[in-house]
């Protein structure tokens, strides 16, 4: 048996993790002397919720090596011969090390995938490698579905506000300075071979931003022929995020489509607001 592994970075819904059965380690959120587990002990409302009242933000930390050792235990336990962990960048986070690591000390294969990505992009990925197995594919046909969707897959993230990446030491206070007179509104990427967010462009209004978001998403999927998959990812702006699904469905009539919420590790960064698509045309 292959179990299928990843990170809650992730962002997929949990009724698609029970699906497919798709085990998820949490990484962890801090707030002053509390410690959370991402979406287990803190769901993303609950984040949410919070963050726009404490004065104080949260700090959050990879998951362990012994978490990851876990979870690939009780994945041998349950039967597994043969274990798929996909994480979030190695750019981004110190979490496929610690995957490295702990798929060193079992007792089984552990077939490590750095997505390169995070939120849905990341997600895509695990999805695309968990109905590759629903379908009977072998290891190597599974890692190369994944790889297949990681070559075609595009996240652009609107920010309604580039406060929370400033607080949270990210960029200088100069830039802090201007995104608070100015309003700024970013739009960035993440770039699918380098795992690194890029800037794409800087808008005055919120209402731009969302049509800049729009437009180089559609742009980037361009005239691709094959069964498109969008995700639209959200921070705490359920409302907006079906308006943009509703246009979507219009336009380029996907043949999927998800809403889903941004967990608290990544929410932290992009703040309450903001508006990620991500996507890719099956090949």
């Amino acid at each position: 048996m292959i179990k299928i592994i990843t990170d809650s970075t992730c962002d997929i819904d949990t009724e698609l993790l029970e699906q497919y059965d798709i085990d998820v380690v949490p990484c962890y959120i801090i707030w002053g002397k509390e410690q959370y587990l991402d979406r287990v002990t803190m769901t993303p409302q609950e984040f949410y919720q919070r963050i726009e009242s404490d004065p104080q933000l949260p700090t959050t930390s990879q998951p362990t090596i012994e978490d990851f050792c876990r979870a690939f235990e009780r994945a041998i336990e349950k039967g597994a011969t043969e274990i798929v962990c996909i994480t979030i960048s190695s750019e981004m986070s110190g979490t496929f090390q610690m995957a490295s690591m702990a798929a060193k000390m079992v007792g089984v294969p552990v077939h490590l995938v750095d997505s390169r990505g995070n939120t849905m992009m990341l997600g895509w990925q695990v999805i695309a490698a968990a109905r590759a197995l629903e379908a009977g594919k072998s290891v190597q046909e599974v890692l190369q579905t994944v790889e297949a969707v990681r070559q075609r897959i595009y996240l652009y993230i609107g920010l309604d506000t580039i406060s929370y990446l400033a607080k949270g030491g990210r960029i200088g206070d100069a830039v802090n300075w201007l995104s608070n007179t100015l309003s700024i509104k970013p739009l960035v990427a993440v770039n699918r071979e380098s795992g690194k967010v890029t800037p794409v462009a800087v808008y005055r209004t919120h209402k731009a931003v969302l049509e800049g978001l729009y437009k180089k998403f559609t742009n980037a999927i361009g005239q691709q022929v094959g069964k498109l998959h969008i995700a639209v990812v959200h921070g705490n702006a359920l409302e907006e995020a079906e308006k943009l699904a509703a246009r979507l469905r219009e336009e380029l009539k996907p043949a999927e489509l998800f809403i889903n919420i941004t967990g608290p590790v990544l929410g932290l960064h992009t703040g309450p607001g903001a508006l990620a698509l991500c996507g890719y045309v099956e090949a």
